[in-house]
């Protein structure tokens, strides 16, 4: 709750300062509310909080238009919040409409669509040479590879198919890896019954999204309110 309050107060305090200065506080702010989920990932309020805060700011980085940043993907990580937050506590009606405002920024009918490398299917420790940088797709079901065309799936994950694919019911735990034997790149471990599965994000702060993204689903499936997502992403 400290860290929640800590983030909303710099969230206020960014609206009243200098431009220069903005920037770092909204970090500083996001970095509050990240801790404060990864500590509790069922604390709706924070998990809200921070889908607002992203919010504004792909607000300001399409006004400032500066070419480092994209404020689709800033909006589209907004959304992956609010829906959450929505999906742990659907009877709260700020969520709901929050959630009318951004559902549309999803890559619907996923949760999240993203770039992670991974070790070809059944060989975990397959040479560096032979792992691939794939579209992956995270819905309420689970993290699948795309498929061949680099499009998302269009069929539901069943246990038979060949892709790289990760149940939600399937998963212990999901932590960044610093394996020595890993491609260059940020290393993801999702612990799961069947033992680890690493793949690599682009980048740390890609890795981030992607760790609080499988976080979220797994803590919804938990929560008995997997329904609730399924409902927002293919409804």
């Amino acid at each position: 709750q400290a860290l929640n309050n800590w983030g909303l107060g710099l969230q206020e305090l960014s609206a009243i300062v200098p431009a220069r200065e903005k920037q770092t506080i909204i970090k500083t702010a996001i970095s509050k509310f990240r801790v404060a989920i990864q500590l509790q990932f069922d604390f709706h309020r924070a998990i809200y909080n921070l889908g607002t805060v992203l919010y504004g700011l792909a607000e300001d980085t399409m006004r400032s238009g500066r070419p480092d940043v994209s404020p689709n993907e800033l909006y589209s990580q907004s959304a992956i919040y609010v829906a959450a937050a929505h999906a742990l506590k659907p009877s709260y009606s700020v969520y709901r409409s929050a959630l009318r405002l951004v559902r549309l920024m999803l890559p619907l009918p996923y949760l999240k669509v993203g770039y992670l490398t991974a070790p070809p299917a059944n060989n975990a420790i397959a040479p560096h040479t032979d792992w691939e940088r794939s579209q992956f797709v995270l819905n309420h079901e689970g993290l699948q590879k795309a498929d061949a065309s680099g499009q998302p799936p269009s069929q539901s994950m069943d246990r038979g198919r060949k892709p790289t694919r990760i149940a939600v019911e399937d998963i212990v735990s999901v932590s960044a890896s610093a394996d020595l034997t890993l491609p260059p790149g940020a290393g993801l471990c999702v612990d799961t019954v069947h033992g680890p599965r690493f793949l690599v994000a682009d980048s740390w702060e890609a890795l981030d999204s992607w760790l609080d993204a499988l976080c979220l689903v797994y803590t919804i499936f938990a929560r008995g309110k997997s329904d609730v997502l399924a409902g927002i992403i293919t409804g």
